[in-house]
């Protein structure tokens, strides 16, 4: 596959070699990654990366746009389609691009968003305060009323959208690991006169499956995501905008010429390809799969007595309280997991006492490894294997005797390249 490669630059061949190798013998549960089918891969390395297409199809600014339209055109086309809306932005280049392209288009400066806050499972484009975002928009907050059964406090929400006037009501996370009451948000949105916007970068793929609900069905004006993690394309980003051309017009300029020059044309081939493949039946059985396996993953969690933030999970990821639960904190468990072959990452739980580099929990999912096929079998021992190696992190044999389990397990399951 890199023939070329390990003629000319031997030494990133050997870099592209082992991550090769990572993948293949590892099992990948960090809830935003996932594998993409080999067309995926081909349309993603084609020769559209060559091809300048600032503009959208039909209003370029440089010529030589014939098949260039036709791709992207496919890939609106079947955004729409996958999510039940009628306009569709493919270009941004992620998810933190496409938050703020939205942002860019709906807000003047000193405008305010009420999202959800970054240590009760919020993104750090919701308004942490490290982005530059911060400098230029108000960010006011929700957060959970209760920790341990994940229920959000909307009547907090409420107040605080009355007394701030947002004008974006923003629902969304990257470590939350329940489903919304989108009836909630959409009426606070309403009320103070707000656009109400859903992130489901981490849920994309599930709604699509129809294996979660849909925030359109329920009101929501705007849904901004990226197209990995569940939806399993390639890296990147895109804003669906339910039915009002005039909000869509503002989002397309401001991603172009607002926010970004020329769109990555490979990458928008290689969404065209994965949502052409979310739509086939076997996607749907894929999504409802990866919800089955999560609460495999859940139950052996509960079993050993390791406290999960919100109690458990609704979709394909769980945070859990390591430090509180066994005394390990969220860095070394991902370290120690990492080399017996289980990626995963560290990360914060609600109100954390530990540095976001340090924190008490960790965050694992199983997007990656349903792909490869496993099931709730499967996934409740890699389950079983995370608590044995974290409760004997002491013992090289024990670690050694799952490393080499692991590797079992992966040859078992390989990574496909066709999934339709």
């Amino acid at each position: 596959m890199y023939d070329y490669v390990k003629k000319q630059d031997k030494e990133v061949f050997e870099a592209l070699e082992g991550e090769e190798r990572r993948q293949a013998e590892g099992i990948e549960l960090i809830p935003s990654e996932n594998y993409v089918s080999r067309a995926v891969r081909e349309a993603n390395f084609s020769n559209l990366t060559n091809k300048y297409s600032e503009g959208y199809p039909g209003k370029r600014y440089y010529g030589g746009q014939t098949y260039t339209d036709i791709v992207e055109n496919i890939a609106r086309d079947r955004a729409k389609q996958l999510f039940d809306c009628k306009f569709a932005n493919v270009q941004p280049h992620a998810g933190a691009n496409a938050n703020i392209g939205l942002y860019f288009a709906l807000l003047e400066p000193g405008d305010t968003v009420l999202g959800m806050d970054l240590s009760h499972g919020g993104h750090l484009t919701h308004g942490h305060p490290v982005t530059y975002l911060t400098k230029i928009f108000r960010f006011v907050r929700y957060k959970m009323k209760n920790v341990d059964t994940g229920e959000i406090d909307y009547d907090e929400m409420r107040e605080v959208a009355k007394k701030e006037k947002p004008k974006i009501v923003l629902a969304g996370y990257s470590a939350y690991p329940r489903e919304l009451n989108y009836a909630k948000f959409v009426e606070i949105a309403r009320e103070v006169g707000a656009y109400a916007v859903m992130d489901i970068a981490h849920i994309a793929g599930l709604i699509a499956g129809k294996a979660m609900k849909n925030p359109f069905d329920a009101g929501f004006d705007i849904m901004t995501t990226t197209t990995h993690k569940t939806l399993r394309g390639p890296r990147g980003g895109m804003i669906l905008t339910r039915e009002n051309e005039e909000v869509a017009k503002k989002i397309d300029k401001s991603i172009f010429p607002g926010l970004q020059g020329g769109p990555l044309m490979n990458t928008i081939a290689g969404k065209a390809v994965c949502f052409g493949e979310a739509l086939s039946p076997k996607f749907k059985k894929y999504a409802v799969q990866i919800l089955k396996n999560a609460k495999a993953m859940e139950e052996v969690f509960r079993k050993a007595e390791i406290r999960m933030l919100t109690g458990g999970t609704d979709s394909h990821l769980i945070l859990a309280d390591v430090f509180g639960s066994i005394g390990m904190p969220g860095k070394e468990a991902e370290t120690l997991l990492d080399e017996v072959g289980i990626t995963l990452n560290k990360n914060a739980i609600a109100d954390d006492t530990r540095g976001p580099m340090d924190p008490s929990g960790i965050r694992f999912g199983p997007p990656a490894i349903t792909t490869r096929g496993f099931k709730e079998k499967e996934c409740a021992r890699v389950a079983e294997l995370m608590v044995e190696a974290m409760k004997n992190k002491d013992d090289k044999k024990k670690l050694g005797a799952i490393r080499e389990e692991i590797r079992t397990l992966c040859k078992k399951f390989p990574i496909p390249d066709v999934f339709v």
